[in-house]
């Protein structure tokens, strides 16, 4: 008789905590990225810019900036992702095919697959990866982006707020003629030249330093956080207690 009143005591303590916990859990994975863009090896590309992604829950919304990148041309761009890749940007010695450049497989094993496609409208999953009517074509050389609200899934949101995805610019002109061509065709797509794929410019996302960042209201992510863990902590010693107390007070009656 005792023993059940203590674990229904207890059992009774966790349940009423649960709520508390999923929150705590649920706002951890909420915080903000930034990545400072610079240009992959070998392409010879000019170019240099940040982004930022912001995570909330499941959704994320994505500022980016850059100068240098060939200009008037569509430029794709993405946030790339794998649990096997390396969560950085390639280096010279990913070009396996010893051509001189990295196409965007070779920079595969350095980034991971495309997560999000940063298009200006409509779809953002990677089967946009290659949709070029709708991703920014950097006018006069600079890309401005600026997309709001996108769904990601729960993997994808926890690798961009713990610094494990890669942003991605596309788009090199290794010939210097103002124009994606060329008789090396692209290993994504065949029909398009190589120069319309190639990974332009690359940056780790890289989560905000310790103390968070401001959230807009006043605080910042961190701190509120921690106010739930706190807050989920003293609610899991108040259910010990609960049973403790439940638990003495039955052993007293008998």
């Amino acid at each position: 008789m005792r023993t059940s009143t203590k674990l229904a005591a207890v059992a009774l303590g966790t349940t009423a905590l649960m709520p508390f916990l999923a929150v705590g859990a649920a706002q951890a994975a909420d915080g903000t990225t930034t990545a400072t863009l610079r240009p992959v090896a070998l392409n010879g590309v000019n170019a240099s810019g940040t982004a930022n992604v912001a995570v909330h829950g499941t959704t994320i919304d994505v500022t980016m900036a850059a100068t240098g990148l060939l200009a008037n041309q569509p430029h794709a761009a993405h946030i790339h992702f794998g649990a096997d890749a390396r969560h950085e940007c390639p280096l010279a010695t990913d070009d396996t095919n010893k051509d001189g450049h990295l196409n965007t497989t070779e920079g595969g094993p350095a980034y991971g697959p495309i997560v999000v496609s940063l298009t200006k409208t409509g779809d953002t999953s990677p089967k946009s990866g290659l949709a070029v009517d709708r991703f920014d074509t950097a006018p006069g050389g600079k890309l401005s982006y600026e997309r709001g609200s996108i769904t990601v899934s729960p993997e994808v949101a926890s690798a961009i707020s713990s610094g494990k995805a890669v942003v991605v610019v596309h788009g090199v002109d290794y010939n210097h003629d103002g124009k994606y061509d060329g008789a090396t065709k692209s290993d994504l797509d065949p029909s398009l030249p190589t120069e319309a794929t190639d990974p332009a410019i690359c940056g780790a996302l890289r989560a905000a330093p310790a103390g968070g960042m401001n959230t807009g209201a006043g605080g910042t992510s961190t701190n509120n956080n921690e106010g739930l863990l706190a807050l989920g902590g003293g609610l899991l010693v108040a259910a010990a207690g609960t049973g403790a107390f439940a638990s003495r007070k039955v052993r007293n009656r008998a």
